[in-house]
């Protein structure tokens, strides 16, 4: 996941299992507050990043001399920044290896991957929406989700385990 939360494009690569709707809605009540505390996660990354941009942009390298008054300061933020970068990076891993996309932290927009009019697709979810109730192609995006009543087949075939 890009750390200024811009949507990602979607990977060429099989994805480990399909979701039907129904799977897709009963992963919804975990994801909730799993996403909050990511989009929590890139904030503060954002705002550390801005500090340290800060330090450098008044400091320049003089920070960087073991006696510096801010050098621990710098120290202390490029540890979080590293910690906040793991946690986020294994998270979304995670996530992807559910057959996940995680498209945007700040709207809370998710995709599971499932079969849709027989193509391999993205069941749409947005946080706050009470149910799974769009699809979209692996190719479109938000703009160009149907709701899950058009499918031909709104139910993949058995799921896939990793």
């Amino acid at each position: 996941m890009s750390r200024d939360m811009r949507p990602q494009e979607p990977t060429a690569a099989t994805p480990s299992r399909l979701w039907t709707v129904a799977e897709a809605n009963g992963r919804i009540a975990t994801l909730e507050p799993l996403l909050e505390q990511l989009r929590a996660w890139a904030v503060r990354l954002h705002e550390v990043h801005a500090e340290l941009r800060r330090l450098s942009a008044f400091w320049g390298t003089e920070i960087d001399a073991p006696d510096h008054a801010d050098h621990h300061l710098k120290g202390r933020l490029e540890a979080e920044w590293k910690n906040l970068s793991r946690r986020l990076d294994e998270s979304i891993e995670a996530l992807r290896a559910e057959a996940i996309e995680v498209k945007d932290l700040r709207e809370g927009l998710v995709d599971f991957y499932t079969i849709a009019d027989d193509n391999l697709a993205y069941l749409c979810w947005r946080r706050g929406e009470p149910a799974v109730a769009f699809y979209h192609t692996l190719e479109g995006g938000f703009r160009s989700r149907r709701p899950v009543a058009t499918l031909e087949r709104p139910s993949p075939a058995p799921t896939r385990s990793p």
